[in-house]
């Protein structure tokens, strides 16, 4: 039982919501007497150690060379997306409240939604897109009640 909830891509979101929420309130406290960019860059470097223990205990290192080209340069943008949201992330963290500033950042979940369908081709369906409406238009009630 245990092993097909984790191997559900459900229990993973949801795990990812968690940890997500956790950051949020983490990062509140932890900005507070800091450059929000060196905070930042702290928090990146706490990732790429713990990436690293996992990788090497997993054995799933792979040579760079077996790497496409391609695969790079997606993985490169998105890296400095994630660089940029993480910046704007922690700035945006120390000059409001987190309960009004986690759910703008959700607005990407939207945005994914657009922009999945209009560079990926991918379609949704009359319900999932009210269900994005229900999410842009909730980001918009708690970031400006």
């Amino acid at each position: 039982m245990l092993e097909q909830v984790m191997a559900s891509w459900l229990a993973w979101a949801l795990l990812s919501a968690v940890f997500a929420a956790l950051t949020a309130i983490f990062a509140k406290i932890g900005v507070e007497n800091i450059n929000s960019d060196f905070a930042t860059f702290l928090r990146t470097l706490v990732v790429i150690a713990v990436l690293g223990l996992i990788l090497s205990a997993r054995g799933l290192f792979q040579p760079l060379a077996s790497i496409a080209g391609r695969t790079y340069l997606f993985l490169a943008l998105s890296g400095l997306a994630t660089g940029a949201s993480w910046v704007c992330y922690f700035r945006a963290l120390q000059l409001g409240n987190v309960a009004q500033v986690a759910p703008v950042d959700k607005l990407s979940v939207v945005l994914v939604a657009v922009f999945g369908v209009v560079f990926l081709g991918e379609q949704l369906s009359a319900t999932s897109w009210l269900g994005v409406a229900l999410i842009a238009s909730g980001t918009l009630v708690v970031a400006l009640g």
